[in-house]
């Protein structure tokens, strides 16, 4: 049996059937913006490993930060004891994020983040006098991680609810904002989704813990770019109602955007933000929940007034350590110029496929580039077109769409428009 076969019959991919598992490539290397497979082809990560590998693969400052930190403790338990890569992670996050932002959570994972964010606030509502506020309102076409609770609020739809009926927490959904980003502004809340918001939170916020979305880019839900004024009066109307503010920034944040973070798109800050992804540039596993301190001291003051996690994992130092390479990386290399040169190579290059005719839409917002067909196309059929085109990309709905690391070159970004405004031609 050769390891592909092996792989074929025995590990479960991601979003995989079992029965007609698909086309897989075996990758030998990985190195910068490229991937080495196994018959020495290379292809261009043009989703920088579904949007974590900021700084390419296998860079030198993160690799060495792992391999420095992996001689000396890669883990302790963080019950009772911390340490030196925790502390020194925690202060360059607070020199980056929201100031309000002062309480930081280590977490496993993205959707754990989530997962914390959700019980930090029911937990928060329960600690002041409100223990029937265990419920969440949030947008349509979300996408908020795989684990039971942040899957309750990603997308009835395409998140397949139906399957888990009756197991999964049920939720409210407003409709995603309707004002898309770069439009101007509509005043009228029957028109730029405001009032649907209010009525939920008028009708049902006796049983809301807090509002959850993503912050200006919805990414899963359809790489759907919205007016960033829709958060500064969701933010006004949580205030209202006692409802927290929660921004999912894991596949937003540092800098992905264009801007540090979604909620630099605005004028308010959340109570809580979810970070993850691209926080170690993608090296390990790693992410963490901030907030602010009302809602810290808000659960310290109420009953039991520990707050309900501790993963085993938690503020692992190897992990702790590689964030903190990746954040200096963001720093050194100047993200903000990055982020404006892609976004001006993206443009350029990916402007051709607005003529096609079965292209519904181009847009690019810093780092993230998207043609948008006007039918579903198949990820199978682009992937058996990753040798031809030598790029590599994963199509999800009717997008074709890419988000490569920051140190692509104007060659690499060149490629990656072509071997998208292919598949726009032939999907």
């Amino acid at each position: 049996m050769t390891p592909l076969e092996f792989d074929q019959q025995h590990l479960w991919h991601p979003y995989t059937n079992v029965v007609k598992p698909g086309p897989t490539f075996r990758v030998a290397e990985a190195e910068g913006a490229h991937l080495t497979l196994d018959d020495g082809s290379k292809l261009i990560d043009a989703m920088s490993s579904w949007w974590c590998m900021l700084h390419g693969h296998r860079n030198p400052k993160i690799t060495q930060a792992i391999h420095n930190q992996l001689d000396v403790m890669p883990h302790v338990m963080f019950g009772g004891l911390t340490h030196d890569p925790a502390i020194e992670l925690g202060q360059r996050l607070l020199s980056l994020t929201p100031p309000s932002l002062q309480r930081i959570f280590y977490c496993d994972s993205g959707s754990v983040a989530v997962e914390v964010a959700m019980k930090m606030a029911v937990q928060y509502q329960h600690s002041i006098g409100q223990p029937d506020r265990s419920q969440f309102v949030t947008i349509r076409s979300g996408y908020h991680g795989d684990t039971w609770k942040a899957m309750s609020v990603c997308d009835p739809v395409t998140g397949m609810h139906h399957l888990f009926k009756g197991a999964l927490s049920v939720q409210h959904f407003v409709s995603r904002p309707p004002v898309k980003l770069g439009e101007d502004w509509i005043d009228d809340p029957d028109k730029n989704g405001i009032s649907e918001l209010q009525q939920i939170l008028e009708n049902h916020h006796r049983s809301i813990a807090g509002f959850i979305l993503e912050p200006v880019v919805q990414g899963t839900g359809g790489m759907y770019f919205y007016h960033p004024e829709y958060l500064n009066q969701a933010r006004k109307l949580c205030d209202e109602f006692g409802v927290l503010l929660i921004f999912d920034e894991i596949a937003t944040g540092f800098g992905r955007a264009g801007k540090l973070f979604g909620t630099s798109f605005t004028n308010i800050e959340p109570d809580i933000i979810c970070l993850g992804k691209a926080l170690t540039g993608g090296h390990i596993s790693f992410a963490c929940t901030m907030t602010n301190d009302r809602v810290a001291n808000g659960i310290g003051h109420g009953e039991p007034g520990i707050f309900m996690h501790g993963p085993t994992y938690m503020a692992n130092p190897l992990a702790c350590a590689a964030a903190s390479a990746a954040l200096d990386l963001l720093i050194e290399n100047d993200w903000a110029a990055q982020t404006a040169i892609l976004e001006k190579r993206l443009s350029k290059g990916l402007a051709p496929a607005a003529q096609f005719a079965k292209v519904a839409d181009v847009r690019v917002l810093g780092g993230i580039g998207v043609i948008e067909m006007n039918h579903r196309v198949c990820a199978d059929q682009a992937h058996t077109l990753s040798k031809e085109t030598g790029v590599y990309l994963r199509p999800f709905g009717k997008n074709i769409y890419t988000m490569p690391p920051f140190i692509c070159t104007d060659e690499d970004v060149v490629k990656i428009c072509n071997a998208m405004l292919h598949l726009a031609q032939v999907l």
